[in-house]
């Protein structure tokens, strides 16, 4: 390698239709990835172990355990971007996988253009979030604090877990408490998407931030987006 080359991103594709896995796998060699694959829950948490990849493109249904729970242990591990590949679209499926830390989904069949571009966008969400991290302080919104340096939430004194991109849609709305942040706004920022098409990933989020935030402090101004209010 050069001196001064990127280094290329690692990718876990697991996925237990081999055609699906092999077709994803050489797309994303194509466009400049290093993939490691996996084709069942235990595989793919050994894989992660072992490779550390800097995302993981993630199937629900899997032999062995689900992608849920593949979820759940490596984000125990390690918090890294997600993107699950899903045949159902049933919103309490799509809440679940948020809320064991993905970021994002794609429901099958699905482009290989838009996995790619969902894959990009979340590895510069973790850059974007690295950066704020440096130069933003800590926030105080009537008691709901925010840290970007530790990545840590507390309401009212009481410690909150978020998934890493419930935290930066917090971040996202703390830094102007009080505004309404339109929806494109807000994909661009925290997805890093140059359009709205991903809003109802958006809308899941902002559920899932309410049930551990409480639902008043995230305001709903319709056709226009959200804004943080202080919730009491």
């Amino acid at each position: 390698m050069t001196e001064g080359t990127p280094t290329a991103r690692t990718v876990l594709v697991v996925e237990d239709e081999p055609v699906i896995n092999q077709a994803v796998t050489d797309r994303l060699r194509a466009e400049g990835f290093v993939v490691v694959s996996a084709v069942d829950g235990p595989g793919a948490v050994a894989a992660f172990e072992e490779h550390a990849p800097d995302a993981v493109l993630l199937d629900i249904m899997l032999p062995g355990f689900d992608g849920l729970e593949v979820c759940r242990r490596i984000q125990a591990i390690r918090p890294v971007p997600v993107l699950m590949l899903t045949a159902r679209d049933d919103e309490t499926d799509v809440l679940v996988g948020l809320g064991v830390g993905a970021d994002d989904y794609v429901t099958k069949p699905f482009s290989m253009r838009e996995v790619v571009a969902r894959l990009r966008a979340l590895l510069r969400r973790v850059e974007r979030a690295e950066a704020l991290a440096r130069t933003t302080g800590r926030m105080d919104v009537a008691g709901l604090v925010v840290d970007p340096g530790t990545r840590r939430v507390s309401v009212d004194g009481t410690a909150v877990h978020l998934t890493p991109l419930e935290f930066d849609l917090l971040c996202a709305l703390a830094v102007a408490p009080g505004t309404v942040r339109s929806r494109e706004a807000l994909m661009r920022e925290v997805w890093g998407w140059g359009d709205a098409s991903g809003t109802r990933t958006l809308d899941s989020h902002v559920k899932a931030l309410r049930a551990k935030i409480g639902p008043a402090r995230v305001r709903t101004v319709h056709g226009v987006g959200y804004a943080l209010e202080d919730g009491r």
